[in-house]
């Protein structure tokens, strides 16, 4: 199967799940660009990926990367703007509008867990959101399953007790 064929399945098969994933990951709506470049970035590597690793984790991997680059610049924008205007220090978290689809209680929960430390919100996304088993999620960020296990328990437990006041109907 020629290279180009290999990716347009990849794409069908995994582009809706990295969409999601880069909307929770960024918590920007507008992520399809990234998407975009998640199977551009592929193509071009596609000869560095195993045939005996997963596709999946292995898309999730650049697409996380990709997340993170992006969040960055966004940054490195942020941080310039901020320092031009010397406006006050604006959130991270994205307005209720942008993130779309979302009931209330998902809302409140999707900010917290911004709030946490990178890893915690990197393996919540990840094994808590998006539902991947922990040798996925360990495949992803290059964690062993343990420490994936270790830390999503710890990242439960930050979250619990940041939410502490939100209360379920």
């Amino acid at each position: 199967m020629a290279d180009n064929d290999i990716i347009i399945d990849w794409f069908h098969e995994y582009s809706d799940d990295i969409l999601n994933f880069l909307i929770y990951y960024t918590g920007r709506s507008d992520v399809e660009d990234m998407v975009q470049e998640v199977f551009i970035r592929a193509l071009r590597r596609l000869n560095t990926y195993n045939e005996l690793s997963n596709a999946k984790t292995w898309l999730f991997s650049i697409a996380r990367n990709i997340a993170i680059d992006e969040i960055r610049k966004q940054k490195k924008e942020r941080d310039k703007q901020q320092k031009l205007s010397n406006f006050h220090e604006q959130s991270h978290i994205k307005s209720p509008e942008e993130i779309y689809g979302l009931n209330e209680t998902i809302k409140e929960i999707y900010q917290v867990i911004h709030t946490l430390k990178q890893n915690h919100r990197d393996v919540l996304i990840l094994k808590g959101i998006h539902e991947l088993s922990v040798k996925e999620t360990a495949a992803i960020l290059l964690w062993s399953e343990n420490k994936v296990n270790v830390t999503y328990h710890r990242a439960l437990k930050a979250l619990e007790k940041k939410i502490g006041g939100i209360t379920y109907e």
